[in-house]
């Protein structure tokens, strides 16, 4: 047996988010039935990131153990023959037997975008967020800039999150005007549920004037819940890459 890692780009309009459920269609699942259909074997992949419904990705992981004598760069290839045209297998390589991408320290780095204009774009609504009031890009970048660093985050992430602890760091939170576009890019050591989405609804009330850059790190050092956030659509969300250090 040897281990296979996918890098793995999709659109997520038409899914229900990476993880397997049972009465909807996943990214998780179909790649799972290409794969054994592919190499007449039961796979089951595990994912490095569990992106939630709607959110896309350039650049999220997989893993599977096969053993098929197919080449693992040519399994790319061939799977993505299988595969509906929303999920592409951007590369395939063998890994150490006992890699996990969730186990092992990584640099997540997501997008968020934001049409900033009065009407939407029909060409650009899978992929960004359309918000129609004009915001104040310096605001915004003062409030990303309180963001970086190690902080606990329970403020800025879904009560239902399950993770044992809401401490992150956040490496880099920059904002960039892209046209008539707002780009958002944060990378991290890690991302609690909702996190990057709920992180960009607060900095779209700094942005508005809703709430005042310097009152995000008394949120931060709060040590409580104390704070309701909007959380962003999904659509505007693509995690870029996944680094492992």
């Amino acid at each position: 047996m040897k281990r296979i890692m996918l890098i793995v780009a999709y659109d997520g309009t038409n899914y229900h988010g990476w993880q397997m459920q049972p009465n909807a269609v996943t990214i998780e699942q179909i790649l799972n039935e290409a794969l054994s259909g592919l190499l007449s074997e039961k796979i089951e992949v595990i994912g490095a990131s569990r992106t939630d419904a709607g959110v896309h990705a350039e650049g999220n992981v997989a893993v599977f153990d096969t053993g098929t004598r197919i080449p693992p760069e040519k399994i790319s290839f061939a799977v993505n023959r299988m595969l509906p045209d929303d999920i592409v297998v951007q590369e395939s390589f063998e890994v150490e037997p006992d890699f996990h991408p969730r186990k092992c320290d990584s640099i997540k780095t997501y997008e968020y975008r934001i049409l900033n204009r009065n009407f939407n774009l029909p060409v650009k609504g899978r992929n960004s967020y359309h918000f129609h009031r004009k915001l104040d890009i310096d605001k915004m970048r003062q409030g990303a800039a309180y963001f970086v660093g190690r902080h606990d985050f329970r403020n800025f992430c879904s009560s239902h999150t399950q993770a044992k602890s809401t401490v992150r760091i956040i490496y880099s939170f920059d904002i960039d005007e892209v046209g008539d576009e707002i780009v958002l890019t944060v990378s991290g050591s890690g991302f609690l549920y909702n996190m990057v989405r709920m992180l960009t609804g607060t900095l779209l009330d700094v942005g508005t004037g809703r709430m005042a850059p310097e009152k995000i790190p008394g949120l931060l050092a709060a040590g409580e819940r104390v704070h309701s956030p909007n959380t962003a659509p999904a659509r505007g969300l693509t995690l870029l890459g996944i680094e492992y250090i």
